[in-house]
């Protein structure tokens, strides 16, 4: 490309305006902080908005990605003006780079009136066909999809910006964060509260404090704990999202359900230990590296009958602890 050609090209992208959708969940996106990373790169002086949901928008904000963020309330179909309402969020983009590729943010492609778009809405002009895409993880997905709209660098994402908006509560080193939360209550995906028990005594007797991660759900859970277990340390409803990634950059270990907090740890550097059951494929939403980089996995079919000794003997050799 000559000088000129060059030049051209940078006053083209500097008035581009540019849409990405990505609606949620956590876990999914924070794995998207890698695209997100590689289409600001690819579009330096365009102007870039977010389309998501309210849980996720002070984060984006916070990002160096995004010039602007706007909210979907994902409103029923049959909602009308709601949808009046989102059609303006969608409309005036020359470009929109679909990384929720769900049927609700397909039917997006109308509504935004049609503009050149990455996904699988039909009649899209970068469509991403890959037979495999349900099967392949996340990363990997959105990277094949970014590819056929042009995106073929991927820079590892900075995520300095949100870890030193974080705090540690007073948590110093060595600990680990034992991540007890995910999905509701009884549900399959959860290791049973009795093992994290049992855990908490073993990182105590090596000298590393367990710091509980968990919601408002897990307070219970998190109580008991702490009250059996001298030096365990209950954060379950005290960490916001900063919070968990700094962390995330400090402890020895992450472990935990297949959960946004544990995926948040790893994405940061934290040496990460999954428990799966059989309800959730690793292969396609498992924990992943700054650099994309696999966690490591431990998967049950029943996480019930996970043993605490099988999860302690991989624990304490990451750690270096065995």
């Amino acid at each position: 490309m000559s000088r000129e050609s060059a030049e051209a090209q940078a006053r083209a992208e500097a008035g581009q305006r540019v849409l990405i959708i990505k609606l949620s969940a956590l876990g999914d996106f924070i794995h998207a902080f890698h695209a997100f990373a590689a289409i600001r790169a690819r579009h330096a002086k365009a102007h870039i908005s977010l389309l998501t949901t309210p849980a996720f928008a002070d984060l984006a904000a916070a990002s160096p990605w995004f010039d602007a963020v706007e909210i979907d309330p994902r409103a029923p179909w049959w909602d009308f003006a709601a949808q009046a309402a989102l059609r303006p969020k969608l409309q005036g983009f020359d470009l929109v780079y679909d990384l929720q590729t769900s049927s609700r943010s397909a039917r997006y492609f109308r509504l935004a009136g049609r503009p050149a778009w990455s996904g699988i809405a039909k009649g899209a002009r970068f469509p991403h066909r890959n037979p495999a895409r349900d099967h392949i993880h996340t990363l990997e997905r959105q990277r094949d999809q970014l590819r056929v709209a042009g995106v073929t660098a991927f820079p590892t994402p900075d995520r300095q910006w949100l870890i030193s908006r974080g705090e540690t509560h007073g948590v110093t080193p060595p600990f680990a964060m034992f991540v007890i939360g995910g999905a509701g209550k009884g549900n399959p995906k959860r290791w049973p509260s009795d093992h994290y028990l049992e855990l908490a005594r073993r990182f105590v007797a090596r000298g590393v404090r367990p710091v509980l991660i968990g919601a408002q759900l897990e307070l219970d859970i998190a109580g008991k704990i702490e009250a059996a277990v001298p030096g365990v340390v209950n954060l379950a409803g005290k960490t916001s999202l900063a919070d968990l990634a700094r962390l995330g950059s400090e402890t020895a270990l992450a472990l935990g359900n297949d959960s946004g907090p544990l995926q948040l740890a790893a994405s940061v550097g934290a040496p990460t230990l999954a428990l799966f059951s059989h309800h959730t494929r690793p292969a396609e939403v498992a924990p992943r590296g700054p650099n994309g980089e696999w966690a490591e996995v431990l998967r049950e079919p029943d996480l019930a009958m996970l043993s605490v000794d099988r999860v302690a003997d991989k624990a304490f050799a990451m750690m270096g602890r065995a």
